[in-house]
Protein backbone atom coordinates (compact mmCIF):
# COMPACT_ATOMS: atom_id res chain seq x y z
CA UNK A 1 0.00 0.00 0.00
CA UNK A 2 1.37 3.89 -0.55
CA UNK A 3 1.96 6.32 2.09
CA UNK A 4 -0.97 7.39 3.50
CA UNK A 5 -2.36 10.74 1.93
CA UNK A 6 -3.10 12.61 5.13
CA UNK A 7 0.31 13.28 6.27
CA UNK A 8 2.86 12.01 4.07
CA UNK A 9 5.91 13.64 5.29
CA UNK A 10 4.99 12.72 8.83
CA UNK A 11 4.51 9.54 8.54
CA UNK A 12 7.77 9.44 6.17
CA UNK A 13 9.44 11.20 9.49
CA UNK A 14 8.23 8.44 12.03
CA UNK A 15 9.43 5.70 9.80
CA UNK A 16 12.75 7.27 9.33
CA UNK A 17 13.14 7.35 12.85
CA UNK A 18 12.25 3.76 13.72
CA UNK A 19 13.97 2.54 11.07
CA UNK A 20 17.22 4.24 12.67
CA UNK A 21 16.61 2.95 16.16
CA UNK A 22 18.95 0.47 17.00
CA UNK A 23 17.65 -3.29 16.81
CA UNK A 24 15.20 -2.10 14.03
CA UNK A 25 13.76 -4.97 11.77
CA UNK A 26 13.58 -3.28 8.39
CA UNK A 27 11.45 -5.58 6.44
CA UNK A 28 8.50 -5.78 9.32
CA UNK A 29 9.06 -1.96 9.82
CA UNK A 30 7.93 -1.73 6.08
CA UNK A 31 5.14 -4.16 6.26
CA UNK A 32 3.63 -2.22 9.01
CA UNK A 33 3.48 0.90 7.12
CA UNK A 34 2.65 -0.96 4.28
CA UNK A 35 5.49 -0.15 1.76
CA UNK A 36 7.86 -2.19 0.02
CA UNK A 37 11.67 -3.00 0.83
CA UNK A 38 12.64 -1.20 -1.43
CA UNK A 39 10.47 1.58 -0.95
CA UNK A 40 11.36 2.03 2.64
CA UNK A 41 15.42 1.69 1.69
CA UNK A 42 14.97 4.43 -0.74
CA UNK A 43 13.21 7.06 1.69
CA UNK A 44 16.43 6.35 4.33
CA UNK A 45 18.56 6.94 1.80
CA UNK A 46 17.80 10.25 0.90
CA UNK A 47 16.77 11.22 4.17
CA UNK A 48 20.55 10.04 5.35
CA UNK A 49 21.11 12.39 2.68
CA UNK A 50 19.04 15.32 2.94
CA UNK A 51 17.17 14.99 6.14
CA UNK A 52 14.03 16.06 6.05
CA UNK A 53 13.90 18.02 2.97
CA UNK A 54 14.29 14.20 1.53
CA UNK A 55 11.16 13.05 1.96
CA UNK A 56 9.41 15.62 -0.06
CA UNK A 57 7.83 14.13 -3.60
CA UNK A 58 10.55 14.50 -6.51
CA UNK A 59 9.18 15.39 -9.88
CA UNK A 60 9.51 12.42 -12.21
CA UNK A 61 10.24 14.95 -15.17
CA UNK A 62 13.48 13.86 -17.45
CA UNK A 63 16.36 16.20 -16.24
CA UNK A 64 16.84 15.57 -20.35
CA UNK A 65 13.95 15.87 -22.98
CA UNK A 66 15.60 15.71 -26.53
CA UNK A 67 11.93 15.80 -27.93
CA UNK A 68 10.95 18.86 -26.44
CA UNK A 69 10.13 21.90 -28.30
CA UNK A 70 13.15 24.46 -27.53
CA UNK A 71 12.11 27.52 -25.76
CA UNK A 72 13.17 30.11 -28.45
CA UNK A 73 11.00 28.00 -30.83
CA UNK A 74 8.40 27.67 -28.65
CA UNK A 75 8.47 31.87 -27.89
CA UNK A 76 8.65 32.34 -31.58
CA UNK A 77 5.43 30.63 -31.92
CA UNK A 78 3.77 32.17 -29.77
CA UNK A 79 5.10 35.78 -30.84
CA UNK A 80 3.35 35.41 -34.77
CA UNK A 81 -0.08 34.19 -32.99
CA UNK A 82 0.35 36.97 -30.73
CA UNK A 83 1.15 39.74 -34.17
CA UNK A 84 -1.81 38.37 -35.60
CA UNK A 85 -4.30 39.05 -32.88
CA UNK A 86 -4.42 35.64 -32.51
CA UNK A 87 -6.14 34.64 -35.03
CA UNK A 88 -3.35 33.01 -37.57
CA UNK A 89 -3.14 28.80 -37.02
CA UNK A 90 -0.46 26.17 -37.67
CA UNK A 91 0.11 26.35 -41.42
CA UNK A 92 0.44 30.26 -41.49
CA UNK A 93 2.32 30.62 -38.27
CA UNK A 94 4.67 27.89 -40.37
CA UNK A 95 4.92 29.71 -43.35
CA UNK A 96 5.97 33.07 -41.57
CA UNK A 97 8.67 30.88 -39.60
CA UNK A 98 10.21 29.23 -42.68
CA UNK A 99 10.72 32.82 -44.53
CA UNK A 100 11.33 35.12 -41.21
CA UNK A 101 13.00 32.69 -38.36
CA UNK A 102 16.05 31.81 -37.39
CA UNK A 103 15.11 28.78 -35.48
CA UNK A 104 13.98 25.36 -36.51
CA UNK A 105 10.65 24.91 -38.03
CA UNK A 106 8.30 22.72 -35.64
CA UNK A 107 5.32 20.41 -37.01
CA UNK A 108 2.52 21.89 -37.97
CA UNK A 109 1.32 19.02 -34.91
CA UNK A 110 3.52 20.84 -32.34
CA UNK A 111 2.75 24.37 -33.03
CA UNK A 112 -0.73 23.32 -32.69
CA UNK A 113 0.21 21.52 -29.49
CA UNK A 114 2.28 25.09 -28.50
CA UNK A 115 -1.03 26.99 -29.44
CA UNK A 116 -3.41 24.38 -27.25
CA UNK A 117 -1.05 24.44 -24.34
CA UNK A 118 -0.85 28.20 -23.60
CA UNK A 119 -4.55 28.29 -24.27
CA UNK A 120 -4.66 30.15 -27.39
CA UNK A 121 -6.92 27.99 -29.16
CA UNK A 122 -10.73 28.26 -29.69
CA UNK A 123 -12.09 25.29 -28.42
CA UNK A 124 -14.98 23.63 -30.95
CA UNK A 125 -14.23 25.76 -33.99
CA UNK A 126 -16.81 26.10 -36.93
CA UNK A 127 -16.36 23.80 -39.49
CA UNK A 128 -16.38 25.14 -43.22
CA UNK A 129 -20.17 24.42 -44.29
CA UNK A 130 -19.08 22.05 -47.58
CA UNK A 131 -17.03 23.00 -50.71
CA UNK A 132 -17.41 25.46 -52.60
CA UNK A 133 -15.78 26.93 -56.28
CA UNK A 134 -13.65 29.59 -56.34
CA UNK A 135 -13.48 31.78 -58.76
CA UNK A 136 -11.07 34.39 -59.90
CA UNK A 137 -9.49 36.71 -62.70
CA UNK A 138 -6.94 35.61 -64.65
CA UNK A 139 -4.78 38.51 -64.04
CA UNK A 140 -4.07 41.58 -61.54
CA UNK A 141 -6.37 44.24 -61.94
CA UNK A 142 -8.62 42.75 -64.22
CA UNK A 143 -11.46 43.37 -61.45
CA UNK A 144 -11.33 45.44 -58.43
CA UNK A 145 -13.77 44.29 -55.56
CA UNK A 146 -14.94 47.46 -53.72
CA UNK A 147 -17.32 47.41 -50.49
CA UNK A 148 -17.41 49.27 -46.71
CA UNK A 149 -16.79 47.27 -43.71
CA UNK A 150 -19.86 47.52 -41.41
CA UNK A 151 -19.04 50.80 -39.30
CA UNK A 152 -18.30 50.88 -35.48
CA UNK A 153 -18.08 53.41 -32.92
CA UNK A 154 -14.49 54.92 -31.63
CA UNK A 155 -14.55 57.52 -29.02
CA UNK A 156 -14.74 60.33 -31.38
CA UNK A 157 -17.80 59.17 -33.66
CA UNK A 158 -17.89 56.37 -36.01
CA UNK A 159 -15.44 54.98 -38.66
CA UNK A 160 -16.85 53.36 -42.08
CA UNK A 161 -13.73 51.38 -43.32
CA UNK A 162 -13.62 51.09 -46.98
CA UNK A 163 -11.76 48.43 -48.68
CA UNK A 164 -10.66 47.70 -52.37
CA UNK A 165 -9.29 43.67 -53.22
CA UNK A 166 -7.53 42.95 -56.00
CA UNK A 167 -9.44 39.94 -57.25
CA UNK A 168 -6.62 37.80 -59.14
CA UNK A 169 -4.04 38.33 -56.14
CA UNK A 170 -6.29 39.51 -53.32
CA UNK A 171 -3.62 42.24 -52.73
CA UNK A 172 -5.55 45.12 -50.40
CA UNK A 173 -5.28 48.34 -52.06
CA UNK A 174 -6.50 50.12 -50.14
CA UNK A 175 -8.06 50.30 -46.27
CA UNK A 176 -9.16 53.79 -45.88
CA UNK A 177 -11.12 54.71 -42.49
CA UNK A 178 -13.97 57.17 -43.61
CA UNK A 179 -15.95 59.04 -41.87
CA UNK A 180 -19.41 58.07 -43.73
CA UNK A 181 -19.91 56.29 -46.81
CA UNK A 182 -20.63 59.60 -49.35
CA UNK A 183 -19.95 59.84 -53.10
CA UNK A 184 -16.85 62.96 -52.44
CA UNK A 185 -15.96 60.67 -49.55
CA UNK A 186 -15.03 57.54 -51.49
CA UNK A 187 -13.21 59.38 -54.88
CA UNK A 188 -11.23 61.02 -52.57
CA UNK A 189 -10.10 58.10 -50.79
CA UNK A 190 -9.55 56.58 -54.95
CA UNK A 191 -7.64 59.26 -56.43
CA UNK A 192 -4.66 58.42 -54.69
CA UNK A 193 -5.05 54.64 -55.20
CA UNK A 194 -5.25 55.04 -58.65
CA UNK A 195 -2.12 57.04 -58.88
CA UNK A 196 -0.14 54.59 -57.33
CA UNK A 197 -1.76 51.72 -58.89
CA UNK A 198 -3.14 52.83 -61.74
CA UNK A 199 -6.90 51.81 -63.13
CA UNK A 200 -8.33 48.34 -63.31
CA UNK A 201 -10.61 47.05 -65.93
CA UNK A 202 -13.31 46.72 -63.88
CA UNK A 203 -14.28 47.38 -60.45
CA UNK A 204 -17.50 45.03 -58.67
CA UNK A 205 -19.35 46.64 -55.66
CA UNK A 206 -22.95 46.04 -54.38
CA UNK A 207 -26.16 48.28 -54.90
CA UNK A 208 -25.71 50.47 -52.03
CA UNK A 209 -24.51 54.27 -52.13
CA UNK A 210 -22.70 55.21 -53.61
CA UNK A 211 -22.12 53.20 -56.23
CA UNK A 212 -25.58 52.50 -56.60
CA UNK A 213 -29.35 53.79 -55.74
CA UNK A 214 -30.97 50.91 -54.15
CA UNK A 215 -34.09 51.44 -56.14
CA UNK A 216 -33.30 49.32 -59.70
CA UNK A 217 -30.98 51.88 -61.08
CA UNK A 218 -27.39 50.73 -61.82
CA UNK A 219 -25.81 54.19 -62.10
CA UNK A 220 -24.84 56.86 -60.17
CA UNK A 221 -22.55 60.14 -60.00
CA UNK A 222 -20.16 57.99 -58.87
CA UNK A 223 -20.32 55.05 -61.09
CA UNK A 224 -20.49 57.60 -64.07
CA UNK A 225 -16.84 59.29 -62.67
CA UNK A 226 -15.84 55.25 -63.33
CA UNK A 227 -16.88 54.96 -66.66
CA UNK A 228 -15.46 57.93 -67.99
CA UNK A 229 -11.63 56.78 -66.63
CA UNK A 230 -12.53 54.12 -68.58
CA UNK A 231 -13.28 51.69 -65.91
CA UNK A 232 -16.42 49.17 -66.44
CA UNK A 233 -18.58 49.31 -63.50
CA UNK A 234 -20.32 45.75 -62.21
CA UNK A 235 -22.68 45.58 -59.67
CA UNK A 236 -23.43 42.25 -57.39
CA UNK A 237 -26.81 40.32 -57.44
CA UNK A 238 -29.03 42.04 -55.34
CA UNK A 239 -29.29 39.84 -51.52
CA UNK A 240 -26.57 37.78 -53.06
CA UNK A 241 -23.23 39.13 -50.69
CA UNK A 242 -21.57 35.79 -52.24
CA UNK A 243 -21.32 37.95 -55.62
CA UNK A 244 -18.10 40.24 -54.08
CA UNK A 245 -17.13 36.95 -51.84
CA UNK A 246 -13.38 37.73 -51.73
CA UNK A 247 -14.17 41.02 -49.87
CA UNK A 248 -16.33 39.51 -47.67
CA UNK A 249 -14.13 36.57 -46.56
CA UNK A 250 -11.21 40.03 -46.25
CA UNK A 251 -13.45 41.49 -44.03
CA UNK A 252 -13.74 38.44 -41.97
CA UNK A 253 -9.92 38.21 -41.31
CA UNK A 254 -9.81 42.86 -41.13
CA UNK A 255 -12.10 41.85 -38.39
CA UNK A 256 -10.56 38.88 -36.62
CA UNK A 257 -6.86 40.81 -36.55
CA UNK A 258 -7.61 44.20 -36.85
CA UNK A 259 -10.72 45.07 -34.81
CA UNK A 260 -11.77 42.48 -32.38
CA UNK A 261 -10.60 43.36 -28.90
CA UNK A 262 -9.70 46.77 -29.74
CA UNK A 263 -10.64 50.31 -29.45
CA UNK A 264 -9.89 53.67 -31.42
CA UNK A 265 -10.03 57.20 -30.54
CA UNK A 266 -10.21 58.85 -34.13
CA UNK A 267 -9.98 58.67 -37.26
CA UNK A 268 -6.19 59.15 -37.59
CA UNK A 269 -5.73 56.02 -35.11
CA UNK A 270 -7.63 53.56 -37.00
CA UNK A 271 -5.90 54.81 -39.91
CA UNK A 272 -2.53 53.89 -38.43
CA UNK A 273 -3.71 50.53 -37.35
CA UNK A 274 -5.28 49.87 -41.00
CA UNK A 275 -2.06 50.58 -42.55
CA UNK A 276 -0.10 48.57 -40.43
CA UNK A 277 -2.11 45.41 -40.71
CA UNK A 278 -2.26 46.40 -44.85
CA UNK A 279 1.40 45.65 -44.90
CA UNK A 280 1.30 43.20 -43.29
CA UNK A 281 -1.86 41.30 -44.80
CA UNK A 282 -0.16 41.78 -48.09
CA UNK A 283 3.44 41.43 -47.80
CA UNK A 284 4.13 38.81 -44.75
CA UNK A 285 0.54 36.70 -44.37
CA UNK A 286 0.16 33.89 -45.77
CA UNK A 287 -2.77 33.64 -47.91
CA UNK A 288 -4.35 29.80 -48.23
CA UNK A 289 -5.92 30.56 -51.86
CA UNK A 290 -2.56 31.23 -52.62
CA UNK A 291 -1.09 28.29 -51.84
CA UNK A 292 0.37 30.43 -49.55
CA UNK A 293 2.08 32.94 -51.37
CA UNK A 294 1.48 36.34 -50.07
CA UNK A 295 -0.63 39.00 -51.88
CA UNK A 296 2.10 41.19 -53.53
CA UNK A 297 4.21 37.70 -54.79
CA UNK A 298 0.87 37.89 -57.17
CA UNK A 299 0.44 41.39 -57.98
CA UNK A 300 1.75 43.98 -60.21
CA UNK A 301 0.77 47.48 -60.99
CA UNK A 302 -1.73 48.94 -63.78
CA UNK A 303 -0.58 49.72 -67.32
CA UNK A 304 -3.46 52.04 -67.12
CA UNK A 305 -2.49 55.26 -66.11
CA UNK A 306 -4.76 57.85 -63.98
CA UNK A 307 -5.64 60.72 -65.76
CA UNK A 308 -5.27 64.18 -64.36
CA UNK A 309 -8.28 65.49 -66.83
CA UNK A 310 -10.65 63.80 -68.14
CA UNK A 311 -10.47 64.11 -71.39
CA UNK A 312 -13.94 64.90 -73.67
CA UNK A 313 -16.43 62.61 -74.45
CA UNK A 314 -15.96 62.04 -78.12
CA UNK A 315 -18.51 59.37 -80.13
CA UNK A 316 -18.34 58.04 -83.87
CA UNK A 317 -19.77 59.69 -86.49
CA UNK A 318 -23.01 57.29 -86.87
CA UNK A 319 -24.15 57.88 -83.62
CA UNK A 320 -26.73 59.96 -82.40
CA UNK A 321 -25.78 61.79 -79.54
CA UNK A 322 -28.11 63.68 -77.25
CA UNK A 323 -27.18 65.52 -74.24
CA UNK A 324 -28.98 64.46 -70.71
CA UNK A 325 -31.36 67.50 -69.38
CA UNK A 326 -31.28 68.40 -65.54
CA UNK A 327 -34.30 65.41 -65.14
CA UNK A 328 -32.18 62.98 -66.49
CA UNK A 329 -34.32 63.00 -69.94
CA UNK A 330 -32.61 63.28 -73.79
CA UNK A 331 -35.15 64.63 -76.41
CA UNK A 332 -35.58 61.83 -79.17
CA UNK A 333 -38.09 62.11 -82.14
CA UNK A 334 -40.29 64.61 -80.31
CA UNK A 335 -40.92 62.96 -76.97
CA UNK A 336 -38.58 63.10 -73.85
CA UNK A 337 -37.19 59.75 -73.15
CA UNK A 338 -35.36 59.10 -69.33
CA UNK A 339 -31.59 57.29 -69.09
CA UNK A 340 -30.57 58.45 -65.64
CA UNK A 341 -30.22 61.63 -63.56
CA UNK A 342 -26.67 60.50 -63.31
CA UNK A 343 -25.95 61.32 -66.27
CA UNK A 344 -27.44 64.86 -66.21
CA UNK A 345 -25.49 67.60 -68.44
CA UNK A 346 -23.15 64.89 -70.38
CA UNK A 347 -23.73 63.45 -73.90
CA UNK A 348 -25.11 59.97 -74.76
CA UNK A 349 -24.89 58.24 -77.72
CA UNK A 350 -27.48 55.71 -79.33
CA UNK A 351 -26.90 52.75 -81.99
CA UNK A 352 -29.72 51.05 -83.81
CA UNK A 353 -29.87 47.39 -82.80
CA UNK A 354 -30.99 44.48 -85.10
CA UNK A 355 -34.29 44.71 -83.51
CA UNK A 356 -36.86 47.58 -85.44
CA UNK A 357 -37.36 50.88 -83.41
CA UNK A 358 -34.71 49.51 -80.28
CA UNK A 359 -31.35 51.53 -79.81
CA UNK A 360 -29.02 50.33 -77.27
CA UNK A 361 -27.59 53.72 -75.31
CA UNK A 362 -23.82 54.25 -74.39
CA UNK A 363 -21.73 56.37 -72.34
CA UNK A 364 -18.00 56.86 -73.26
CA UNK A 365 -16.87 53.23 -74.16
CA UNK A 366 -20.28 51.39 -72.07
CA UNK A 367 -23.19 50.49 -72.91
CA UNK A 368 -25.55 51.53 -70.09
CA UNK A 369 -29.31 50.56 -71.17
CA UNK A 370 -31.90 50.54 -74.15
CA UNK A 371 -34.19 52.88 -75.47
CA UNK A 372 -37.27 51.06 -76.86
CA UNK A 373 -39.01 53.72 -79.28
CA UNK A 374 -41.97 51.36 -79.31
CA UNK A 375 -42.55 51.74 -76.20
CA UNK A 376 -44.98 54.39 -75.13
CA UNK A 377 -43.53 54.91 -71.92
CA UNK A 378 -40.95 57.17 -71.47
CA UNK A 379 -38.18 55.07 -69.74
CA UNK A 380 -35.01 53.33 -71.12
CA UNK A 381 -34.27 50.19 -69.64
CA UNK A 382 -30.80 49.31 -68.30
CA UNK A 383 -28.84 46.53 -69.77
CA UNK A 384 -28.67 43.40 -68.11
CA UNK A 385 -26.53 42.86 -65.05
CA UNK A 386 -23.13 43.08 -65.71
CA UNK A 387 -21.14 39.51 -65.82
CA UNK A 388 -20.65 38.10 -62.01
CA UNK A 389 -17.89 37.64 -60.40
CA UNK A 390 -17.03 35.87 -57.22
Amino acid sequence: MPWQERSVIEQREEFMRLALAPGANMSELCRRFGISRANGYKWLARYRADGCAGLADRSRRPRHSPGQTPQPVEAEVLRIREESNNAWGGRKIARVMERNSAVKVPALSTITEILRRHDKLEQGGHEHPGPYRRFERAEPNELWQMDFKGHFPMAEGRCHPLTVLDDHSRYSLTISACGDERDTTVRAQLVPVFRRYGLPFAMLMDNGPPWGDGGGQPHTAFTVWLMRLGVQVAHGRPFHPQTQGKDERFHRTFKAEVLNGKSFRDLPSCQQAFDRWRHVYNHERPHEALGFATPTEYYRASSRSFPEALPAIEYGPGDIVRKVDGFGDIRLKGRNRHVGKAFRGHPIALRPTDEDGVFSVHFCAHRVGTLDLRSPGPRSQPPQQIEKAA
